[in-house]
């Protein structure tokens, strides 16, 4: 099952598998409800009515966006390139406390076909193609979707300090194209595949597997949970494990990312 938000004539609105829920129905109240009973609802609700209008970025204005950094090997060596303190990232990567932050409110969320951005004052900058998990109030896993962290690897490199800006700007968190509702025990191998068009030729193309995440899922969103509340549900970006080397986006670059059997594309958006 497929969770899609859409723009329609009298605002967004929420379908399950290409059909409409009510009006009324929001994610933030489906992920107030524990799993079990979020799938009895969407089952019982689901109408005839074909979903149409353009596709929204899978999360309502309230909820918040986290991320985790340095889960994968590859994301380790990665920042240990670029950094001038690398023996830091070996240290998280190492130690039982992830490395978690802030990433976006979901109003500043792109969607699927929307303009993620690449900062002005920034040389280097990458997506993150990533597993995004989407977490109830009771900390339960009820699905996933595509993600990309867009970072600018310059400004974190040079001070650790300075995540948040290479982190947290314009267009630099995409989500789609929808959530997929899925059982916990299913994103243990799930495939993600990173696609860089420039002037409709591909400059990257690159796959992973979620199998090479050091930390699992489950204990990911325990760290989250820990000392936070969040009423109407969470999303949680799992890290990347698909870098590009030597590389930096242009403008009107073309993004795909696919996890699974979600998938997003964006197109750069000019900083000029």
């Amino acid at each position: 099952m497929v969770l899609t938000k859409h723009n329609t004539t009298n605002g967004s609105r929420w379908a399950l598998d290409g059909h409409f829920l009510p009006p009324s129905l929001t994610l933030g109240l489906l992920l107030e409800m524990p799993r079990a009973e979020m799938t009895t609802v969407l089952h019982t609700l689901a109408h005839a009515e074909s979903a149409h209008g353009d596709t929204e970025a899978p999360i309502d204005p309230h909820q918040e966006v986290w991320a985790a950094g340095v889960t994968y090997l590859r994301s380790r060596e990665a920042r240990k390139a670029e950094s001038t303190v690398a023996d830091m990232y070996e240290k998280v990567y190492a130690a039982e406390r992830p490395e978690l932050f802030s990433k976006a409110l979901g109003w500043r969320v792109v969607g699927d076909g929307g303009a993620i951005r690449i900062r002005q004052d920034s040389h280097w900058n990458v997506p993150e193609p990533e597993l995004v998990l989407v977490i109830n109030r009771h900390g339960e896993i009820v699905g996933y979707c595509a993600g990309n962290d867009v970072s600018s690897r310059d400004i974190e490199g040079e001070n650790p300090l300075y995540l948040p800006q290479a982190k947290i700007y314009n267009g630099s968190c995409a989500l789609g194209h929808g959530i997929v509702l899925c059982e916990p025990g299913t994103l243990k191998e799930l495939p993600i595949r990173l696609t860089i068009q420039r002037a409709h030729e591909t400059v990257f193309a690159g796959e992973a597997n979620t199998s090479m995440m050091k930390r699992t899922p489950a204990e990911l969103v325990e760290f989250l949970m820990r000392e936070l509340d969040f009423p109407h549900g969470v999303f949680l970006m799992t890290g990347t494990c698909l870098v590009p080397e030597d590389f930096t986006l242009w403008p009107e670059d073309v993004v795909l990312i696919e996890v699974g059997e979600a998938k997003i594309q964006n197109v750069v958006e000019s900083r000029f």
